[in-house]
């Protein structure tokens, strides 16, 4: 009987953890956001969380910890979205303009975690930082892969390099999604637009 009881309700708990780890992470990623990660205290995301300092040691064993699992949080979720855009069955076009309608718009939604990874992830030690590079790395295969298929399909030039041009999108929609971030101002539909028009159709005549 014990058995069977440590059976149904070891996956119950392991739910419920993983829930509450969610919270704190949301938490964590609220605070980072507000105050910066040196700003910051582990009290404050206790604080959010309506728990005691010490009990969230159960979540994090560090404050350092905290903001790597904030980053590969957000960074996570980025990733996935893109890996849905990139399987989905439609034209190059079509899928280049949701490519960069979705990395424009993360710096605009009110994605806490995002905010930190875009922010404060190189406050992290550089073997904190493994996952985080190889989310960066798939994430740029991934637009290697759409352009090859675009070349392949013959909405591309033959000749140009995937590589040279991933990094090149990616650039831009960087670049263009820090003004979005400093000047609220800007309408981000109409940045989204330009980029999209510059990468899928260039500026010559």
């Amino acid at each position: 009987m014990k058995s069977t009881s440590k059976t149904i309700e070891t996956p119950v708990m392991s739910n419920k953890y993983a829930q509450k780890k969610v919270v704190a992470i949301e938490a964590a990623a609220q605070v980072f956001a507000d105050k910066g990660f040196h700003g910051a205290t582990t009290q404050d995301i206790a604080a959010v969380m309506g728990i005691k300092q010490g009990s969230l040691y159960y979540y994090f064993r560090s404050k350092e910890q905290a903001l790597q699992e904030v980053c590969e949080y957000g960074f996570e979720n980025y990733v996935a979205q893109m890996d849905k855009i990139c399987a989905r069955a439609q034209p190059f076009q079509a899928t280049m303009q949701m490519i960069i309608t979705s990395h424009l718009t993360n710096y605009r939604q009110k994605n806490n975690a995002m905010k930190v990874h875009n922010d404060q992830r190189l406050y992290l030690p550089k073997e904190r930082r493994v996952l985080l590079k190889e989310l960066g790395t798939k994430y740029r295969r991934l637009l290697e892969s759409t352009i090859s298929d675009g070349i392949s399909s013959n909405a591309l030039r033959a000749d140009i390099d995937p590589h040279f041009v991933a990094y090149s999108i990616i650039g831009i929609c960087n670049s263009w999604g820090a003004y979005l971030v400093r000047d609220e101002a800007l309408d981000l539909f109409d940045t989204i637009e330009q980029c999209a028009d510059l990468v899928l159709r260039g500026i010559l005549n």
